[in-house]
């Protein structure tokens, strides 16, 4: 499965025209940001924050672009590093909600992070930031304009992959254990010794950072980096694909991801409809695949082999 779809990324460029390459860069963002948002997912919570902290990745390279004229790899670094600070920062108050109180607590604080973004000039106002020069390699001589759609695809899916293999890792690590039996025993977890807020203020700057990335490399990819980019209707559907696709297996997302990205691109002719849409495909999924598309291809068994590993955690200071 893992080759197959590899072979298929890499070939889009040679198969599909400048739009449609550009689209599969999107989807690898996406990917990417579904992917670290499962992160979340697998302590149990739901948050409406991770758009806004890609965002604040996104805003970081802009700003370290515009005004300093910082290169790729030095702002792809900074704004996973602002956005798992502000994670952090944000991570005091929520993680000391649960459940409902903690997602509205994400979406009071989505909010406002982005009123900030649209009242300061600092941060370009309503306009944002536009003018996002692409990345430009020089290697010995080597030169690589990563203007052209293809080779900024090739550079998006050289870091979503690498960022994939550690959040892989990160999942089977013990850590990753903790956060499963944090997620499905919670009180049994506290009672061993396990400090759960701590691996949830863990998880949550984690995830951030990998969307940090993913809205670093949407700020390239678009060139520009406006408020409206990282609203409540892109958190609200970013949950979605997660809970179509299956968050109970790391591939469930990705699927999910791949799969209704390219319906939202077939609904781009009905704008007005999309809501709708999504709330039609939502109760389905909820009535008759609660487990999303990763049930219909048959790894939510594998999953449940890997669950049964994560409850012989002990004690915190064993993680």
């Amino acid at each position: 499965m893992t080759t197959t779809l590899a072979i298929a990324a890499c070939a889009v460029p040679f198969v599909a025209g400048d739009y449609y390459t550009s689209f599969a860069t999107e989807i690898a963002i996406t990917v990417l940001m579904l992917s670290s948002y499962r992160i979340v997912v697998l302590t149990g919570e739901w948050s409406f924050a991770h758009v806004v902290l890609q965002g604040a990745g996104a805003y970081t390279a802009a700003i370290m672009v515009k005004d300093h004229g910082a290169s790729f790899p030095i702002s792809l670094v900074a704004g996973s590093i602002v956005a798992a600070a502000i994670a952090a920062v944000l991570s005091m108050p929520l993680l000391k909600m649960r459940g409902f109180y903690f997602l509205m607590g994400t979406f009071a604080a989505a909010e406002a992070i982005r009123l900030l973004w649209r009242k300061f000039t600092y941060f370009g106002g309503t306009r944002g930031f536009s003018g996002i020069s692409a990345p430009y390699f020089d290697f010995g001589g080597v030169q690589i304009d990563f203007g052209r759609s293809a080779n900024y695809y090739f550079l998006t899916l050289a870091v979503v992959a690498a960022c994939l293999v550690l959040l892989w890792r990160l999942e089977r690590s013990r850590l990753g254990k903790v956060w499963k039996t944090i997620e499905q025993q919670d009180v049994l977890a506290q009672s061993v010794g396990i400090d759960t807020r701590r691996y949830r203020r863990i998880a949550f700057v984690i995830a951030a950072a990998f969307a940090g990335i993913a809205g670093v490399l949407l700020a390239y990819a678009f060139g520009s980096v406006t408020p409206n980019r990282f609203s409540l209707n892109f958190a609200l559907y970013l949950m979605i694909w997660a809970i179509v696709g299956g968050t109970r297996t790391f591939f469930g997302v990705i699927v999910g991801g791949i799969v209704l990205m390219a319906f939202d691109e077939s609904l781009r002719f009905a704008e007005q409809l999309r809501p709708g849409v999504y709330g039609v495909i939502l109760i389905l999924v909820m009535l008759f695949w609660p487990q999303g598309l990763e049930r219909l291809i048959g790894w939510t068994g594998l999953y449940g082999r890997g669950v049964s590993k994560a409850a012989p955690v002990s004690s915190e200071g064993g993680a």
